[in-house]
C-alpha cells in the first residue's frame, strides 16, 4: 500500500536505512517517513532551545550541541544514536551555526 505524503527525506537521513550496495531502504515506506518527520520536528524544537541556551547560560556552539545530543540519547527520547546524530547535525544546518566538532560519545 503506497503512502500518501510528499515528504520526501533527504540522502543524508535514508543513509540509516539503506545498507551499503542497496538502492531500497530495510524499513518500510511509512517507517521511515514518521521517522523522519520526528527527526526533523526535534531538530526545529531544538533550534530555538539551543538559541535561548547559548544566549542565556553564555554556551558555546560546541557546548550546546553537546548537550542537546546528550539529551537526545537519554531513553525517553526514543531516538537511534544515529538519529540523533542526524537531528544535531540538522539543528547546526537550521541555525546557520558552523559545524565544530563535538563529543558524539555522550
Amino acid at each position: 500500500m503506497p503512502v500518501d505524503n510528499q515528504i520526501e527525506p533527504p540522502q543524508s537521513f535514508m543513509v540509516m536505512y539503506v545498507k551499503p550496495g542497496q538502492t531500497r531502504p530495510n524499513a518500510p515506506q511509512d517507517v521511515v517517513l514518521a521517522r523522519y518527520e520526528q527527526c526533523e520536528d526535534m531538530a526545529t524544537i531544538l533550534a530555538e532551545q539551543a538559541q535561548t541556551l547559548a544566549f542565556k547560560e553564555n554556551l558555546s556552539e560546541k557546548e550546546v550541541l553537546e548537550r542537546c545530543h546528550c539529551g537526545l540519547q537519554t531513553g525517553d527520547a526514543h531516538f537511534t544514536k544515529n538519529e540523533a546524530v542526524w537531528v544535531i547535525f540538522r539543528l547546526v544546518e537550521l541555525l546557520g551555526w558552523e559545524m565544530t566538532e563535538f563529543n558524539l560519545s555522550s
